[in-house]
């Protein structure tokens, strides 16, 4: 809903400002502009990326607008739930809570652990699908990110084609001022589109990433907590010094941290 809003806010701020001026709605509304710089903005964009990258940015996009924050309390509430089935009965009890869960990172690390997997076996696997949606990510991110860098420059292209028309009619000078006009709404075209669209997205994006990963190295942590059969108060000391976002510590911290929690213990 933030990012909505953040839309609605830049286009009322934008056109009110307008209005205020003077100008409206119609002095702006240029299909053929519209036209040149994101249909030039998308070619870019197939040209550069592959058809891969293309898709995760448009499924990413919608993932921006519709998902919601994570829930890092929630997780660690699960995993301070199944470290204790594991104390009470076992590696075993965990296999039918893989089962129900919707989480499918969670759901990948029980598995592993239930099955025996070694804690190095377990960990490896896991920071490699890490590692994949960290670079699956980054890559739909950039598609965006582009995109903002390319659609001034379509702009500006668009009011040179625009000026160029102008000029194969100077003999008409009371069209002049208006044709001018019209060949720059293309500029403002590139330039909105990069600013207040491409460009907020690429960086929405990398949130929503960092977000994601910073909760899948919260899991990892605790499935392999729950492997080596720490203490359930421990396990959760642990996971809040992995909360991000004021929530606990950094990642260097928190290791420094757990080293004399876990000799204490």
């Amino acid at each position: 809903m933030l990012t909505i809003a953040g839309f609605i806010v830049s286009a009322i701020a934008i056109l009110g400002g307008q209005a205020l001026e003077g100008g409206h709605i119609g002095s702006i509304t240029q299909p053929t502009a519209a036209l040149i710089v994101f249909g030039g903005t998308l070619g870019a964009c197939l040209v550069a990326f592959p058809k891969s990258d293309f898709v995760g940015a448009i499924k990413d996009g919608k993932k921006a607008i519709l998902t919601k924050e994570i829930d890092y309390e929630a997780k660690i509430t699960t995993l301070v739930e199944l470290a204790k089935m594991a104390r009470k009965g076992g590696l075993i009890s965990l296999e039918a809570e893989a089962e129900k869960t919707d989480d499918a990172f969670l759901k990948q690390g029980l598995l592993l652990a239930v099955d025996g997997s070694e804690p190095k076996q377990i960990q490896d696997t896991l920071e490699t699908i890490i590692g994949v949606v960290e670079h699956d990510g980054g890559r739909n991110a950039k598609v965006w990110e582009s995109a903002g860098a390319f659609a001034p420059t379509v702009g500006i292209l668009g009011a040179v084609l625009g000026l160029i028309h102008v000029m194969e009619n100077l003999d008409d000078p009371s069209n002049l001022g208006s044709g001018i006009a019209v060949a720059f709404v293309a500029t403002v075209y590139g330039v909105a589109a990069a600013n207040l669209l491409f460009l907020p997205f690429a960086s929405k994006l990398k949130l929503r990433i960092q977000d994601e990963v910073a909760a899948m190295e919260l899991v990892l942590t605790g499935i392999l907590s729950i492997v080596a059969g720490e203490n359930v108060r421990l396990v959760e000391e642990k996971l809040r010094a992995a909360l991000p976002h004021g929530g606990g510590h950094g990642k260097a911290d928190a290791k420094a941290e757990k080293e004399p929690a876990a000799a204490a213990a």
